[in-house]
């Protein structure tokens, strides 16, 4: 689990070495079951706090049928959201204490351990307790939920505050803020601590004998410092204008409990940072969610330098359904996320630039981009694992350039009234086995004998070594129609198309690839200047063109995958020196 920030006398303990009678969950999974210890992982412990708030959603993390009686074997699993998928983490039951309690995550009651296995799964799957030291509570949300989270500033949401809020927690978003204007774990003079994770969990109008005021309530994980400002729950006066029922329904205790409630006027004053999950299709189904929820598109891929730099292609079509805003609008989140960023200790600063379409083609060259000011971006560069631009744009077309950062990384569109479409493939993945020397690249300025040896061989449906004149016709067919597109896209007219020409050009073909492949294309197919040639362009044209009509005739029920035998994959080895490509489609 990583070097503790513990010197000894720490133990690791099993919870019946703790306490007598251990259980997994006491009277169900709370808030409050979530107390911080010395590490200083608060921004994880406030996103689980938020979690506990949804019951359905808690327990798809933490399977509640695991307990310390029947079928223990000393081993607890939790489920994790991990870039598109949900991944099973199973830990041993071995604790860290110190005088024979534990240092770390705790709950409330002394018997219960649902919370501190959490935490030990997470840390596992982060690189150990070490890797939790320090975050926002948006990573946590979104390993926990599969949702897409940004961040906000309050002094930049509208006045209403309330207004703004109560439809994200009606929604089902997961929202928490933070004070970052003083140093770590300080206070201010209301008792709110500096750079500390809370979370919102509910909002509130509430009646006095005078008036009705707004109150939102906020959860501190640490549980020992509340708020002692107005309407403090410890020694507020005002809470003397409300009459006793009132405050039981909103759960008013007087202790320090870490909860607490408080104006939304003085919220605003006393939080500057605030982060905001909206929940995935899927998960606000589990919680029988509104009937238009945010729609998601996910796109996998990395930026190699001089290779990739993913863009993709956004079409805004259908309006906000908001009858008191008049303007026409279409909304919209993207968001772009680092892959394993704490596992691997990389830091990246990434950021996200959008532009709008023109119409002359999909792929934004780097001439464009020094041309062209984009409609909206990111805040600069941010070394987070996760940014992300929400967006209001008439209905139009716009192209999303990630700027240049090394590593692998996940794209997310989440629309509400927005339909996302993705420059790729139309579903699957080319695999391209490497190939050295000049025949792959087609560096030579006329069609080499090894290229016309292999178009004969990629055109012979009957194994002959030869093409009849139908076959022939085919083939020529296609030279042409191929050499007018490589004219109509080397623009400089320098008889090689730009890397950034090669994927419209394909496109222009009938071709269209995603960024996994163009990367391969670039590593395989171009010169040392990123360059390809016209006979390396048909040449790549030839192979993909004859693979994918390999694939449909092997795919007879249209079903998108096939099956081969051995003599099916090594017949086109030993048939073509060229590189083998393999085809999926889904």
């Amino acid at each position: 689990m990583g070097d503790l920030l513990l010197q000894p006398p720490m133990e690791w303990r099993r919870p019946k070495d703790i306490c007598p009678t251990p259980q997994f969950i006491v009277d169900g999974a709370t808030r409050m079951d979530v107390c911080q210890g010395v590490l200083n992982d608060c921004w994880f412990l406030s996103a689980v706090a938020s979690l506990s708030m949804y019951r359905p959603l808690l327990e798809r993390v933490v399977p509640v049928e695991q307990s310390f009686q029947k079928g223990y074997d000393g081993s607890f699993y939790f489920r994790f959201w991990q870039y598109g998928e949900w991944e099973i983490v199973k830990v041993d039951d071995l604790l860290p204490t110190q005088k024979g309690k534990l240092i770390y995550l705790s709950s409330s009651q002394k018997e219960e351990f649902w919370s501190a296995l959490l935490e030990k799964a997470y840390a596992k799957l982060k690189g150990g307790y070490l890797a939790l030291n320090m975050g926002f509570p948006h990573e946590a949300m979104v390993d926990m939920t599969g949702g897409v989270t940004e961040v906000l500033t309050v002094a930049s949401l509208p006045m209403d505050l309330a207004g703004f809020l109560k439809p994200l927690l009606a929604k089902g978003a997961l929202v928490n803020c933070a004070n970052c204007q003083g140093p770590l774990e300080q206070q201010n003079e209301f008792g709110i601590l500096f750079r500390h994770a809370y979370s919102v969990t509910g909002l509130e109008n509430v009646k006095t004998q005078f008036e009705t005021v707004e109150l939102i309530r906020v959860h501190n994980p640490w549980g020992k410092t509340e708020w002692q400002g107005r309407w403090s729950d410890m020694n507020g006066p005002e809470w003397r204008n409300v009459h006793e029922e009132e405050q039981q329904r909103l759960g008013r205790v007087q202790r320090e409990d870490g909860e607490f409630w408080m104006l939304v006027s003085d919220f605003r004053q006393n939080f500057d940072l605030m982060e905001v999950c909206h929940l995935s299709e899927q998960t606000l189904n589990i919680l029988d969610g509104p009937q238009r929820p945010w729609q998601c598109t996910m796109h996998h891929g990395s930026w190699v330098p001089n290779l990739s730099n993913p863009q993709f292609h956004l079409t805004l079509l259908e309006e906000d359904d908001d009858p008191s805003d008049p303007e026409l609008t279409c909304s919209f989140l993207v968001a772009l996320m680092q892959k394993h960023e704490r596992l691997r200790g990389v830091h990246l600063a990434i950021g996200l630039d959008i532009y709008e379409n023109h119409g002359r083609h999909a792929y934004l060259s780097p001439m464009d981009l020094r041309l062209v000011r984009p409609l909206i971006s990111t805040n600069g560069y941010a070394q987070r694992r996760e940014v992300v631009i929400r967006g209001r744009l008439a209905p139009v077309e716009g192209d999303i350039f990630v700027p240049d950062q090394q590593g692998p990384e996940i794209c997310l569109l989440s629309r509400d009234g927005v339909l996302a479409n993705l420059v790729k493939s139309p579903g699957g993945t080319f695999l391209i086995d490497q190939l050295g020397g000049k025949m792959l690249t087609g560096s030579e300025k006329k069609l080499a004998l090894e290229h016309c040896k292999s178009f004969v061989v990629l055109m012979d449906s009957r194994g002959l070594a030869q093409l009849d004149w139908p076959e022939f016709q085919a083939l020529w067919d296609k030279i042409r129609k191929w050499t007018d597109i490589f004219l109509r896209f080397d623009e400089n007219r320098s008889q090689l198309l730009e890397y950034p020409e090669i994927s419209p050009a394909l496109k222009a073909a009938g071709m269209q690839v995603d960024d996994f492949v163009l990367q391969l294309i670039g590593q395989r197919y171009t010169e040392p200047d990123m360059t390809i040639s016209y006979p390396g362009f048909l040449y790549l044209l030839m192979k993909l063109d004859s693979m994918i009509h390999k694939f449909q005739a092997y795919d007879i029920v249209g079903m998108g995958t096939v099956s081969v035998n051995y003599r099916q994959v090594t017949a086109p080895v030993i048939d073509d020196t060229s590189p083998t490509v393999l085809l999926s489609h889904r």
